[in-house]
């Protein structure tokens, strides 16, 4: 698995035993409101709304709150304005993350952003010094079995440019070919777990137990924050360092 998809499982294990469901309630509203702010509220014309609000069905988000926060990217429900912010640090040992703020306090998010960073080993850094380490993919990933020859055979037709299996089956993709990658998977029956625009490191850097879980210390309290939405790190996550999270 890649480290993206590792981390998605760590967060997972953690919502389940330290009970976090209000903070994923909080984040999968804003993804409802701004894909119904960009894309319309109509789940049937917006294929990133469709994809978000099967998520918030299968956390079992309340069908209410789905409703308001898609009504409030309409316009038809008055709430503050949600503000979008890419903050760039080194965490320990020189490691590259980058932080995705969504917010309603700018100014709040940025403190809580910067006090974390600091508390936990790491610094920030300036504008386009650390996301030149990234590079902006479209994101796939499966978690039912899957006939691995067929799915190849379909992703990679639509434009797909790697495609790992394992425990999770992971496609990641060229913007221009995404939207193109996630219709044929739909028109092909195969049941999309997460489909997002992500940030994957160039160059993955991997470091001992140690320093690793140091770094993925600082990636949780991060995004423990109310305003961070998502946080990559050029860090490659281990086998090792997951078990040691516990």
């Amino acid at each position: 698995m890649s480290g993206h998809s590792k981390w998605s499982t760590i967060k997972h294990k953690k919502a389940a035993t330290d009970a976090k469901r209000g903070k994923i309630f909080t984040r999968i509203a804003k993804e409802l409101t701004m894909a119904a702010r960009d894309g319309g509220g109509d789940p049937a014309s917006n294929n990133k709304l469709r994809l978000i609000l099967a998520k918030a069905k299968a956390e079992n988000m309340a069908k209410d709150n789905i409703e308001r926060a898609i009504k409030r990217g309409t316009g038809e429900l008055e709430g503050g304005e949600l503000l979008e912010n890419m903050y760039e640090a080194y965490g320990p040992h020189g490691v590259g993350i980058l932080i995705e703020v969504v917010t309603d306090n700018r100014n709040r998010a940025i403190a809580d952003v910067r006090h974390a960073v600091s508390k936990y080993g790491g610094s920030m850094a300036e504008a386009g010094s650390v996301s030149w380490q990234f590079t902006r993919k479209g994101y796939v990933s499966i978690t039912e079995e899957v006939d691995q020859d067929e799915v190849f055979l379909v992703a990679a037709d639509a434009g797909a440019d790697d495609i790992q299996f394992g425990e999770i089956t992971e496609i990641f993709v060229d913007i221009d070919y995404f939207q193109a990658v996630q219709l044929a998977l739909e028109e092909a029956g195969v049941e999309v777990e997460e489909s997002n625009l992500v940030y994957e490191p160039n160059n993955p850097i991997e470091l001992e137990q140690g320093p690793a879980l140091q770094v993925m210390n600082l990636i949780e309290k991060l995004e423990e924050l109310d305003d961070v939405q998502n946080v990559y790190s050029a860090l490659e996550i281990t086998d090792e360092a997951i078990a040691a999270m516990g």
